[in-house]
């Protein structure tokens, strides 16, 4: 295991800054995810981290030991592409020892290190088979456990799962947390999905344009965002937000410009009942959930998460109710306004 620490990192393509004085310290066996829209820098950091991009200024910390000038190879990491990248002509325990056969290791070591490796990540019946032959799930595990069979100081995974359909990507997110837990790992996960982030993270790192906008727990993010960029990119739905001055009533926070309330916050009441009203426009049945999609005029289109069995129509006009204390409050630079 390895602890990695990030000290004032840049990064410059010719005159364009896209990494912008990041600093991070992640523990040994941590699991560290970085998420943010398309363009923020989460993949450009992960690779300065693995030294497939050069640092422009800064330092990055691997055990303590200045690795910033080191190549790839000195690191002592190892990296998960969302391309599988297997070599089609060999079986899975070939492509799994490859990296080990390439550096002169024994036979008996390779094959050693490939059988546990496998047993991990439950791949011992398909260690004679071909890529061709596997499933997508499959031959990411394949990718991973090639990683596995070097034991690496850190795990770094590039959008390991985007490639895998719906189903896939739910098994393998499981596969991935099992493997964490069992190898006690440092692991840095990039990812687009939301979802990935908020059930495997110890911490999240939320990247707006080259920066950190926040890091904790997922709890932390979802319940207490520091700004109004987290608040919106955290959480599916999106959280509600709307001028302080679009409702009305007791609980609402004072000196605010703009107003956040979650999907779950909201309860449909009678008109006039709550502290904002509206029509129903659209309906979004999900099963266990169902969203309402509530036109509030000055407050624009509000999305309340209801029982999947709801009654409600489009075009039925409610009141919304606002639980108490789960109401979020914005200045008008975006940042939070705590209690």
């Amino acid at each position: 295991m390895s602890s990695i620490e990030l000290r004032a990192v840049e990064k410059w393509f010719g005159d364009v800054q896209v990494i912008k004085g990041v600093d991070l310290a992640i523990e040994e066996g941590e699991f560290i995810i970085f998420v943010g829209p398309s363009g923020c820098g989460k993949s450009t950091l992960l690779r300065m981290i693995a030294g497939l991009e050069e640092t422009s200024r800064g330092q990055v910390l691997i055990d303590g030991r200045d690795a910033t000038a080191e190549a790839p190879s000195q690191r002592g990491l190892t990296m998960v592409f969302q391309s599988y990248a297997l070599y089609p002509h060999m079986s899975v325990r070939e492509n799994m020892g490859f990296s080990l056969k390439a550096a002169g290791v024994a036979k008996s070591e390779i094959v050693e290190k490939v059988d546990r490796a496998a047993d991990v990540l439950k791949l011992g019946d398909y260690l004679d088979r071909r890529p061709k032959d596997l499933s997508g799930g499959q031959r990411q595990r394949v990718a991973i456990g090639r990683s596995i069979v070097r034991d690496p100081t850190a795990f770094l995974f590039d959008e390991p799962l985007s490639n895998l359909d719906a189903a896939l990507r739910v098994e393998m997110r499981y596969e991935i947390a099992k493997l964490h837990r069992s190898l006690q790992a440092t692991m840095i996960y990039v990812t687009h999905d939301q979802v990935e982030a908020m059930t495997l993270a110890d911490r999240i790192v939320v990247l707006e344009a080259g920066r950190i906008a926040q890091i904790g727990s997922p709890r932390e993010l979802y319940e207490r965002p520091a700004n109004l960029f987290v608040a919106q990119f955290i959480g599916s739905p999106k959280m509600n937000v709307f001028p302080a001055d679009a409702a009305s009533g007791p609980g609402l926070p004072q000196g605010a410009a703009q107003i956040g309330v979650r999907p779950e916050h909201i309860t449909p009441v009678d008109p006039g009942a709550g502290m904002m009203d509206g029509v129903v426009d659209v309906v979004e049945y999900l099963g266990a959930d169902t969203y309402l999609i509530v036109d509030c005029a000055g407050a624009g289109h509000v999305t309340v998460r209801v029982e999947g069995d709801t009654e409600v129509k489009p075009g039925a006009t409610l009141g919304l109710a606002f639980a108490p204390g789960k109401l979020h409050a914005f200045d008008a630079a975006g940042h939070t306004i705590r209690d």
